[in-house]
């Protein structure tokens, strides 16, 4: 069956959620009128059958009580699939604002920028309307973080392979991908959680394994309550018994204090836990037609015990039942006659110990299912791009290759084809006409294709290669750095680069711009040469047309293209497509003259 067209697609999903919450809203109205109904109950059956007797009168009342909690749970229930299917609606209608090319709503990985990378800067990968913008899908900082690991570091290409085909069989299954980012949603998974998490399973807690603590754990409990037991059957007096509890809450209250503070930082991440399993038990019951997928959920499982999920949930059951301490109404009792506090510890290192082995597994499985379904829903929003295919020589051609950032009605697409080592491809062209985008669109392209992402185009094939390039240079104030050093420094790790026989595609926009005209020309022609010497591949943009004469010196490793300008009735047009050879238009002095400069 075909897929239906993303518009298509998340507009009726978009309708379907809309009734859906309609209708919860109305069964959440008679939930409440029927637990009102049901609490009522309670009273009047109590009332009506205590003359009856002792067993009448409490058995309706259970009975009543009984239709109470199952109603409220149901309630409970509801509302959960209400907030579900709220932020579902939420994911899809921010969807449609990115296919109208209105993402900002996104996260924009401002924080993952470093100023001294190879690219990152130049290709605009993070920040505001940035390439991580307008993929990233992923709710935990776990998962952003990876996203933009594999936009800043070429993988290897059987892991592009294995990531290309994943992303392919996500893409077929749209409301999985919205149901793993709405768990995700419902409460972010934070690298401080993990942390947390991570340092405690590496703590010794030997509670569980001390003599002392073990014979507390049974003898407090047996203790109290046959305290209990011997006050209600009246063998001691009233004020003797309040005398033992206050000793008995007295020493629960030392033990709590001395063993509870280890595990209050657990306690800041309790709603983490909550989303952290419903996410892994998303993955835990899909049906996956792909290996790298099935790997990942094989992850959560862990035989003998429970799957991953389950045992999340059972840690978030202890941390909640630490938190009774805050219902003093409910934790003094517990804590008199069970000790509580010590036997949530002890729950606890039964826990860690069972799962110190998996628990980091987990947090980087799901990271990883988060990015993988990131780039589904990219290859589900845009069926019109392609998987690169991988080649072993050194290659990039492309047809109808864009920059994914510009929106498809004003996106003008480029076929292009470089081969080979030591291959040059010097672009020229006026200002305004095109080059620098042009060589952003190869550059972000072959950013997403190491990433195991489709690309913008209709067919691309390149071998694995890492970018390094030189196009948007500023100077740094507090580095006492000037524009020129600054260049100079990525040029040199470039250059560096290029002599260990590093695999890298150059992209160079306006090499030398910090200096004079003829320093800049010089060295320009002398960086060119040496690059073609070291069989060096890549782009260069220019406006410098003397460059162009090096075809004469090297007719196999320099390709001449362009962009040009049109020029009517003084007013300039561009089409934005590149061309073989020369430039032979230049625009500069009708800019200056239309803002005033006498040319």
């Amino acid at each position: 069956m075909d897929k239906k067209k993303p518009d298509v697609y998340f507009t009726e999903r978009s309708h379907e959620l809309t009734t859906t919450i309609s209708g919860l809203k109305r069964t959440a109205l008679m939930l409440s009128w029927l637990r009102l109904f049901s609490f009522l109950s309670i009273i009047l059956l109590g009332w009506w059958l205590w003359p009856m007797g002792l067993l009448p009168a409490f058995t309706g009342i259970g009975a009543g009580l009984l239709l109470f909690i199952v109603i409220v749970k149901r309630d409970l229930d509801n509302k959960t699939a209400i907030e579900n299917s709220s932020r579902l609606l939420a994911i899809c209608r921010n969807e449609q604002l990115a296919l109208n090319h209105q993402y900002q709503q996104f996260p924009d990985g401002a924080r993952f920028p470093d100023p001294h990378h190879a690219y990152a800067n130049d290709l605009d990968l993070f920040g505001h309307a940035s390439l991580f913008q307008y993929i990233n899908r992923t709710e935990s900082e776990q998962a952003g973080r990876l996203l933009a690991d594999w936009l800043l570091e070429p993988a290897s290409a059987e892991t592009i392979l294995r990531r290309q085909k994943a992303v392919d069989a996500l893409s077929d299954i749209p409301e999985w991908n919205e149901q793993l980012q709405s768990h995700g949603a419902a409460k972010k998974i934070t690298l401080s959680a993990e942390l947390h998490i991570c340092q405690w399973m590496e703590e010794q807690n030997n509670v569980r394994t001390h003599m002392g603590w073990k014979l507390t754990r049974y003898l407090f409990p047996l203790a109290s309550l046959t305290w209990l037991l011997l006050y209600i059957v009246d063998q001691i007096p009233q004020s003797l018994f309040l005398t033992g509890l206050t000793i008995f809450l007295a020493i629960s209250y030392a033990i709590t204090k001395k063993l509870i503070p280890a595990w209050n930082k657990l306690g800041k991440i309790s709603a983490e836990l909550e989303s952290f399993s419903d996410s892994i038990r998303h993955i835990e019951t899909a049906s996956f037609n792909n290996e790298l997928l099935n790997a990942h959920k094989a992850t959560f499982s862990n035989p003998p015990l429970p799957s991953a999920s389950t045992q999340i949930k059972s840690l978030k059951k202890i941390m909640d039942r630490l938190d009774y301490r805050l219902n003093p109404v409910v934790f003094i009792p517990l804590s008199v006659f069970l000790c509580w506090d010590l036997q949530q510890v002890f729950a606890l290192e039964k826990w860690k110990a069972a799962n110190k082995a998996g628990i980091q597994h987990w947090f980087a499985s799901l990271a990883e299912m988060e990015a993988l379904s990131s780039l589904g829903r990219l290859r589900f929003n845009h069926p019109e791009w392609v998987f690169p295919v991988l080649e072993t020589a050194t290659i990039f051609a492309g047809t109808s290759i864009g920059h994914p950032l510009i929106p498809a009605g004003k996106r003008v697409n480029n076929d292009f084809n470089t081969q080979g080592d030591g291959i040059i491809n010097l672009v020229t062209g006026s200002n305004m006409a095109g080059k620098s985008t042009f060589l952003r669109s190869c550059g972000v392209n072959i950013i997403l294709a190491m990433a195991g992402a489709p690309v913008c185009a209709t067919g691309l094939r390149l071998s694995p290669l890492r970018v390094m390039s030189s196009m948007r240079i500023s100077d740094n104030l507090e580095e006492s750095t000037s524009t020129f050093y600054a260049e100079l420094k990525k040029l040199k790790a470039i250059i560096e680069a290029v002599n260990k026989k590093e695999q890298v595609f150059l992209l160079l926009d306006e090499i030398l711009r910090g200096t004079n005209s003829g320093d800049r020309h010089t060295g320009s022609k002398a960086l060119i040469k040496q690059l073609i010497a070291q069989h060096a591949t890549g782009i260069v943009a220019s406006h410098d047309l003397e460059l162009a004469k090096l075809k004469e010196v090297y007719p196999q490793q320099l390709f001449n293209y362009h962009f040009d300008v049109q020029i009517a009735n003084e007013e300039l047009y561009f089409d934005y497509t590149l061309k073989e050879g020369v430039c032979q238009s230049m625009n500069a002095s009708l800019l200056m003259k239309k803002i005033g400069i006498r040319v």
